[in-house]
């Protein structure tokens, strides 16, 4: 543990990478600030003052950590005494195999931990310029909208361009304004309890009006200055998608597979998932329906979604701008800034994507960082685990130094292709995903036991 001399870590930011390196800071015995800005300071896609708000979407995506590298991430996270995977499993609300939960009570629960630590104090203000030197040790975990004045601080330290893409918000739906006449609950393949989502079916005829509707409807209009902005591959609006080519949607989030409607012998040719977003079952968010559309053309073509003719909106689908720094020509190997190595960056201001992956880069930022104050050493994770594969991949581990600055770095999310190939024995390709995820997690536990410094589970 630390001692009363012990100087404080200042962490810049309250969402879930944040909250989540300082929870691992105090949890090492190290004392934290953390600042946020809000309320003195708003965003445009925050809707509270709560500290871990989610404002994309309520999923923290699959839990099967057998099968699937976001399950796999879930689990190393657990394995570390995970503040946000802990208060995620306390907040859970159906959602078939995946990890979805109560928004609300989420927050509340993280913002409750973190009062209630003594080692933790909140500072609630905006820090708008680069942290004064005499701040030694600090994460930046801003986030997706962090300020333009810490920004262009940032870019001016570096020298180098952030870059930026645009980051859609699907519609929320009041539930008792559903006709389950037309739409009834199942998961595709019945998975987790086989009845986690609604389900709204298409006909052929009615799939291709929508797309028509779609297509020819006015969507948000960018300022010049953001007309050159890429769209994330991940969080694709929904219309976007649908401009690819007709049948993109029945690929995609609308595929009707696996799924029987019990009010029709004909199969559905296309479908529509919606996904609870609030513990008491109330909310539900459309699955996939990011959106740029504007709000009055959003609830008109909805609406001609079999089910949803009568649909409420809690919310309508919105538009923010997410910035994110080069981070494999500007940090580390422990996330620290290469021409400033108090500072380290932390969530998905490094170029990582989603609620899990800005969450486990902020874990390790605070893992690396109480090593530091404790004057002990700590190395990456190992590649072959969910979280070391996702810190090479945003710290340049994956191409060539002379080759960085050529590379276009893009955001990412976890998955099984971060992860170096399965050497010197023949696994049926069925198989590999298993085969990783167990490699995974054995490597990952090899690395808890060699720093057993740390707090873990």
């Amino acid at each position: 543990m630390t001692n009363a001399n012990t100087k404080p870590v200042h962490v810049i930011g309250g969402g879930l990478a944040g909250c989540e390196a300082s929870w691992q800071l105090a949890s090492a015995g190290v004392p934290v600030i953390l600042h946020e800005m809000r309320p003195q300071q708003k965003t445009p896609a925050h809707q509270t003052d709560g500290l871990a708000e989610l404002v994309c979407s309520n999923s923290f995506r699959s839990d099967d950590a057998e099968n699937n590298a976001v399950g796999v991430l879930h689990e190393e996270m657990r394995r570390c005494g995970s503040l946000i995977m802990s208060c995620a499993d306390e907040n859970r609300v159906p959602a078939g195999s995946a990890l979805a939960v109560d928004r609300d009570g989420f927050s509340e629960s993280v913002g409750q931990k973190l009062a209630n630590n003594d080692l933790i104090t909140l500072q609630r203000e905006e820090v708008s310029t680069l942290p004064p030197e005499e701040w030694d040790s600090v994460i930046i975990a801003t986030g997706p909208l962090t300020s333009s004045s810490l920004a262009d601080s940032i870019l001016s330290l570096t020298g180098e361009e952030h870059l930026a893409f645009f980051d859609a918000i699907a519609p929320i739906v009041y539930k008792e304004s559903i006709d389950f006449s037309k739409a009834w609950f199942q998961s595709r393949y019945d998975k987790g309890d086989g009845d986690d989502y609604i389900n709204c079916p298409l006909s052929k005829e009615q799939y291709y009006q929508f797309i028509e509707a779609l297509l020819a409807a006015d969507t948000t209009e960018f300022k010049e200055w953001e007309k050159d902005t890429p769209y994330f591959e991940g969080c694709m609006p929904i219309e976007v998608m649908a401009s690819r080519g007709s049948e993109t949607l029945t690929f995609g989030p609308m595929k009707p597979v696996g799924l029987k409607n019990p009010h029709s012998d004909e199969a559905p040719y296309a479908v529509v998932q919606l996904r609870q977003d609030n513990k008491q079952g109330s909310l539900y968010n459309i699955v996939g329906f990011q959106t740029k559309l504007k709000y009055a053309k959003q609830q008109d073509i909805f609406r001609t979604i079999p089910g949803l003719e009568k649909a409420e909106f809690a919310r309508l689908g919105g538009l923010h701008r997410n910035t994110f720094i080069n981070s494999p020509v500007l940090l580390d190997e422990n996330l620290r800034l290469k021409v400033s190595k108090r500072l380290r960056f932390a969530g998905q201001i490094t170029g990582v994507e989603g609620y899990v992956e800005s969450t486990a880069i902020g874990l390790l930022a605070g893992r690396f960082a109480a090593a530091e104050r404790l004057d002990k050493t700590i190395t990456p994770p190992p590649v072959e685990s969910a979280m070391g594969s996702l810190l090479r991949h945003i710290t340049g581990g994956h191409i060539s130094a002379e080759s960085q600055k050529q590379q276009s770095f893009q955001p990412m999310n976890i998955n099984f292709g971060l992860m170096p190939t399965l050497e010197g024995r023949k696994i049926r390709k069925k198989d590999r995903k298993a085969a990783k995820a167990a490699r995974a997690l054995e490597a990952f536990t090899g690395w808890l036991a060699d720093n057993s410094f740390l707090k873990s589970r």
